[in-house]
């Protein structure tokens, strides 16, 4: 039996300070569309332009640019060369918990070699700050006049600002400058903020290989073994050689590939001869952009394409007299969601075709409210630190947080949201530290969440702090806490409870399904072309990133997990063998008022057949409602016990974590493999003992033990007999009592039907 996990790696309910939770309100109008996180104050200080600023170079030019203090504070626009009429529109956020000043101070300064000159500045009093409150409109910036250092208006030299009090809210936030990242300069700005990104629209391109006609090749007294090599970017795949050994070579083979729009990269098909050293026999370059789409099994209409030494695309091609030709049948397979996630995790079940999506059924909404304990994860200027940032996927939109600079406890309290298309999908929320704002190339995974939207309940705030679990080699380990509030908002319950009735792909998955080793090969290249393309984004989601969060490599062979899997099976079984315990006891009179109950029970039922089913669908009812009482009131999270985390040894980790291919001295590798064999004996044991038991009920009429099948003959013939002539209710009562016959009428040897069952021959005896 599993012991319960821990009080380190368990889920815990939060109380923050949300309006949405209905524990805590506000009085401001922010609370109707941010109300999943807790308000942050901030002053805002946007710096839009200046105008006619005095000259204080030598050279009589002027390179301004705006400091922006407050208290110990202080954010720096970039600077213009010789321009007296600088355009910045810059915004700064001060958090209101930091500020220790009651002034802020605006300050135009002149970038100098030696000493920048202070050209003017502009004093706001705090307590004067107007307060913006979304959705009011932005406030109007206005023209200062500078003063100098005394307070003394200048006679030149004029700038525009807008200063007010808000919240994360307001549109601004996104791309100010914040004080929370005052020690990141303003290169190192871009990659700390917050974005939105969408992943790019996948298609399944189809090819059907179908005919080749007049290829030339440099042997003509040698038969054709042709094939076609067909490549899409990064991918490419051979069909099988042609059985036709002439000049028109054929195969009706279909390859199938996965494809980005915009569209990058042409379809390359080369036809080859195998028997003469890959002898390039013609190649021809396909735009995917004027590639047929279709959303259905309708056949595509095939083309005839030339084949040439050095093919150009289709638009920019010159007539030719003569030239080898391919016939194709090319099309975007729009009618198919392209797998790149993991199928247990899916987010996002919709086709590739808009025009055969469904409306959506609900709302999702995220607030990510803190993270708190996390683990040092770098060390800079000889102390551990952690920049840490959140990122969120589900469907086609992923969004990432900002990055708390150097902070254990960070508080981002960013609310996003998704539309929901299917209840039965998850969302995934990963942290991670950001690695780079000091010379690193990689963000360093912390942890992550699922959360599987039918478990939630509709328009329920759930706020909750998830553990951060990570699996090291050195075993697992808690990496700290986030905290988040999570609320599924159903547009109509009954489109919602409509879906329960639908498959979970779409219809072309199962009218013209993939194999399992092309799903598996497509996942793989669909992966990689959405890390490609969230890396070239700014701030980019790298690639280490996005494949965390897509679970790449969940599928590569793990002790730990064939261990957890295997525990899962014996866990499921065991509510078979507890009822089957529970009838042997009741057989066994362990409890006889029970078993009386029972013999009651079953006369009636034997007398009344017609109240066999009622009665056993009234069982489940009741069996459901008495449950009710203990269902689950969270959402499930990460369990090391159920990932057999806990339990797992060194040596099992250091297989788990090593590379693929080994890495591993052969001394390791002998001993890994023998470790493997012994595991997949237990495997194949298990295995042919199920066979073996299907394989007995197959020769119980397949006269392979010809006495065998003679005596279940005759007893189908006399079971027969006795039931025609001999009520129903009677067989079943005598039947029902020797099951239940009393212990004194029992004996220890097997059953007279199991001996017979377990003498039965199967296919074991002819295995080598």
């Amino acid at each position: 039996m599993q012991r319960p996990p821990s009080e380190e790696f368990s889920l815990k309910e939060t109380s923050p300070k949300i309006a949405g939770s209905g524990n805590y309100s506000v009085g401001d109008k922010l609370t109707c569309t941010y109300d999943l996180v807790e308000q942050m104050q901030y002053l805002y200080v946007r710096v839009v332009k200046a105008k006619e600023l005095p000259h204080k170079d030598v050279t009589g030019s002027c390179d301004p640019y705006v400091e922006v203090k407050l208290g110990n504070y202080k954010g720096i626009t970039r600077h213009f060369e010789k321009k007296s009429n600088p355009e910045w529109d810059h915004v700064f956020a001060f958090s209101q918990d930091r500020i220790q000043s009651s002034f802020v101070e605006i300050i135009v300064k002149d970038k100098d070699v030696v000493l920048d000159d202070f050209i003017g500045r502009i004093l706001f009093e705090l307590h004067d700050v107007p307060r913006r409150v979304p959705p009011d409109s932005p406030l109007a910036p206005q023209w200062y006049k500078l003063e100098d250092k005394r307070g003394e208006k200048l006679k030149h030299g004029e700038i525009m600002l807008a200063v007010w009090k808000g919240t994360q809210a307001d549109e601004c936030f996104p791309e100010a400058w914040h004080s929370d990242a005052a020690t990141v300069g303003r290169e190192g700005i871009s990659k700390i903020r917050g974005k939105v990104y969408l992943s790019p629209k996948l298609w399944y391109v189809r090819v059907n290989v179908i005919e080749c006609q007049d290829l030339v090749p440099s042997d003509r007294n040698k038969p054709l073994e042709a094939c076609v090599k067909v490549a899409l970017g990064g991918q490419s795949t051979r069909t099988r050689i042609s059985l036709v050994k002439t000049a028109n070579p054929t195969w009706n083979e279909d390859i199938v590939f996965v494809a980005a729009e915009p569209f990058e990269e042409g379809l390359m098909l080369t036809v080859e001869d195998r028997g003469n050293k890959d002898e390039v026999l013609g190649k021809c370059l396909l735009p995917l952009h004027s590639v047929n789409r279709r959303w259905d099994n309708k056949t595509v209409q095939s083309r005839w394409h030339n084949l040439e030494k050095h093919p150009m695309y289709d638009g920019e091609k010159k007539e030719v007299k003569f030239a080898s030709r391919i016939h194709l049948r090319v099309c975007l397979d729009g009618g198919y969601h392209v797998l790149d996630e993991s199928t247990n995790y899916s987010s996002d079940l919709r086709p590739t075709a808009k025009q055969i999506w469904k409306s959506s059924i609900g709302v999702l909404e995220l607030g990510i409210i803190s993270a708190k304990g996390l683990s040092p994860m770098k060390t800079r200027e000889g102390r551990a630190t952690t920049d840490a940032f959140c990122v969120a996927k589900y469907g086609n939109k992923w969004v990432r947080t900002r990055t708390i600079i150097d902070n254990f406890s960070p508080n981002w309290n960013e609310q996003y949201t998704w539309e929901v298309y299917d209840p039965c999908t998850v969302i995934t929320i990963g942290a991670f530290d950001n690695g780079h704002l000091h010379g690193s190339n990689k963000d360093l995974r912390i942890g992550k969440v699922r959360i599987r939207l039918s478990t939630l309940e509709t328009e329920r705030v759930y706020t909750h702090s998830y553990p951060l679990i990570a699996l090291h080699p050195s075993g697992v380990k808690k990496m700290g806490e986030v905290q988040l509030a999570v609320r599924f908002s159903c547009t109509s319950y009954i489109n919602m409870l409509h879906k329960y009735s639908q498959p979970i792909l779409p219809k072309m998955h199962y009218v013209h399904p993939l194999s399992m080793s092309q799903t598996d090969t497509l996942r793989h290249n669909a992966t990689q072309i959405v890390s490609t393309r969230l890396a070239r984004a700014e701030p980019p989601l790298k690639k280490e990133v996005v494949e965390y969060m897509l679970d790449v490599g969940q599928h590569i062979w793990s002790v730990r997990r064939s261990k957890a899997n295997f525990f899962r099976i014996v866990n499921v079984a065991s509510n078979l063998v507890g009822l089957v315990k529970w009838f042997d006891s009741i057989c066994h009179w362990k409890n006889p008022l029970t078993t009386l109950l029972i013999h009651v029970l079953f006369v009636m039922l034997i007398l009344s057949p017609e109240l066999i089913l009622p009665t056993f669908f009234l069982y489940l009812f009741v069996l459901g409602i008495w449950r009710y009482r203990w269902k689950p009131r969270h959402p499930p999270h990460m369990d090391i016990r159920l990932s057999h985390a806990d339990a797992v040894t060194y040596d099992e980790l250091d297989e788990e974590f090593d590379t693929f291919p080994t890495g591993k001295g052969s001394d390791v590798v002998r001993m890994r493999y023998d470790r493997l064999r012994s595991i997949g004996g237990r495997i194949q044991t298990v295995a042919g003992d199920l066979a073996t038991q299907g394989e007995r009920f197959h020769s119980l009429l397949s006269w392979r033990d010809p006495r065998a099948s003679a005596l279940f003959v005759t007893f189908c013939l006399m079971a027969a007999i006795v039931l025609y002539v001999t009520p129903f209710q009677v067989v079943a009562l005598l039947g029902v009592f020797y099951v239940l016959r009393h212990p004194r009428f029992r004996t220890k040897l097997p059953s007279m039907p199991a001996n017979f069952f377990r003498r039965l021959p199967s296919g074991a005896d002819r295995m080598l």
